[in-house]
């Protein structure tokens, strides 16, 4: 088998083949590092590479298929979001400003993924503290989407999402605060889950409580299986969940009950591009060929941008107005962020806590009679490199991020929500967003399996 088949092996085929001893782990993650080589130069995905700390890897986990003792990933390749601290690795959060170059700690997912047995290829592309979604940023520039160079990946995973895409092994970590798993998910037309909040445990400190850490793959079964590795109780984050977790992987060899699900064009506030929401009404009927009841509602919600800005200003803030004092170096987009968090009142930031509350209580509500929510991922397909984010949709204008209307209600929610590839737009890849109740990720990654399976 050549290098480029190597490369695009899935994890579970790698882990099947090192089992038999038909493949290498050291072949394969040399395969991986030459495919890099040859495309990252202009895709961008990666901003650290830690090509000898894989190989090292690689070659542990050869030692460990010929003992019997490999672990949960033993020699697959990964790799991790340039926003997670990794001891003897560089951490750069996109930033000229805030980069550490030598982190005293793992994050809680970190250590467990490490501790799976994986090969670590580097840290990928994102945005400067992750704060849009495009992964253009001043330590490395932008990423590129390799369905279209011209175009961005999405961000802030957009280095995550565009490594699975362009086959620089299968399995990457992203994190989500406001779609920043599923956006580039969406637009690089890979599977991207933003997990039940506290699935994942936080870095120790980190109180930011939209944001979300999971899995980006170009299956639905890679992902799972990342977040079997990722997932479980850490005691240093308070909101860790504590009950015993699944084995997500294994949920998927379970039939699929028929379900209620409900379908959502709009939410009732969002626009979407004509072909967009033609590829997610489409993805909608297959389910329902399926065997699903399936129902488009009219949820008739209010945008609730102005809670997720107001709550994350407030985040931005407390993380970056220390670096105001380079602001030169800094993207004027954070700045602006940072700033606005600074003007912040306590009675405003207490009135967007409780907009929170009854926004959850009011979605909670009505999606109680339905198993599943479906929506269009994104409003649109990845627009082109050197904006930070579509000038508009139908007519509608957009500023910051609420243009990503579909995914941040669930950052609030704290339910799973996961990005499946389900069509394309003149070339670019379209995503369904498929929404579950909290804790109930194994059902969400069953359904993705479900629409991946039937739309072979």
């Amino acid at each position: 088998m050549n290098d480029a088949a190597l490369a695009e092996l899935d994890a579970e085929t790698l882990r099947a083949a090192y089992r038999a001893r038909s493949l290498s782990p050291v072949e394969v993650v040399s395969a991986t590092i030459a495919r890099i080589d040859a495309m990252d130069g202009l895709i961008n995905a990666f901003v650290t590479r830690t090509d000898e700390h894989a190989l090292a890897d690689a070659r542990r986990a050869e030692a460990a298929y010929r003992d019997g003792t490999q672990r949960l990933l033993e020699g697959v390749p990964y790799s991790i979001k340039d926003l997670a601290p990794t001891v003897g690795i560089p951490t750069g959060y996109g930033s000229l400003v805030f980069r550490d170059p030598a982190p005293v700690a793992d994050a809680p997912f970190v250590e467990r993924l490490r501790a799976s047995g994986g090969a670590l290829l580097g840290k990928t592309t994102t945005p400067e503290h992750g704060y849009k979604g495009d992964s253009d940023n001043p330590l490395n520039g932008p990423c590129r989407n390799p369905h279209d160079t011209a175009r961005t990946a999405g961000g802030s995973s957009g280095g995550a999402a565009a490594a699975a895409a362009a086959c620089f092994g299968p399995l990457h970590h992203g994190s989500d605060g406001a779609g920043s798993i599923r956006i580039p998910a969406a637009f690089c037309g890979v599977v991207g889950l933003k997990p039940t909040f506290g699935l994942v445990a936080h870095p120790p400190g980190e109180e930011y409580t939209l944001s979300h850490n999971g899995p980006i793959a170009r299956t639905v079964r890679d992902a799972a299986l990342l977040l079997d590795a990722m997932a479980g109780f850490d005691e240093r984050d308070r909101f860790s969940v504590v009950k015993p977790l699944p084995s997500f992987r294994a949920a998927l060899d379970e039939p699929l009950p028929p379900l209620r699900i409900a379908f959502s064009p709009d939410l009732g506030y969002a626009p979407v591009e004509e072909g967009v929401a033609r590829a997610a009404a489409a993805a909608a009927r297959t389910f329902a060929a399926l065997g699903h009841a399936v129902e488009e509602v009219e949820l008739g919600l209010e945008d609730p941008w102005w809670i997720e800005r107001e709550l994350w200003a407030a985040m931005f803030a407390a993380r970056g107005a220390g670096g105001l004092g380079r602001r030169d170096e800094l993207s004027p987009g954070l700045v602006s962020i940072i700033e606005h968090g600074l003007r912040q009142s306590g009675s405003e930031l207490a009135a967007a806590i409780a907009a929170r509350a009854g926004f959850v209580r009011t979605i909670t509500e009505r999606l109680a009679p339905y198993d599943l929510l479906l929506t269009p991922a994104m409003p649109c397909v990845a627009f082109p490199l050197g904006s930070d984010q579509p000038d508009s949709v139908g007519g509608v204008p957009f500023h910051d991020l609420n243009w990503t209307g579909f995914a941040y209600p669930f950052n609030m929610t704290g339910a799973p929500a996961c990005s499946v590839p389900c069509g394309s737009v003149d070339g670019l890849p379209v995503g369904l967003q498929i929404v579950g109740k909290r804790l109930a990720d194994a059902l969400v990654l069953r359904a993705a399996g479900a629409f991946e399976a039937a739309s072979r």
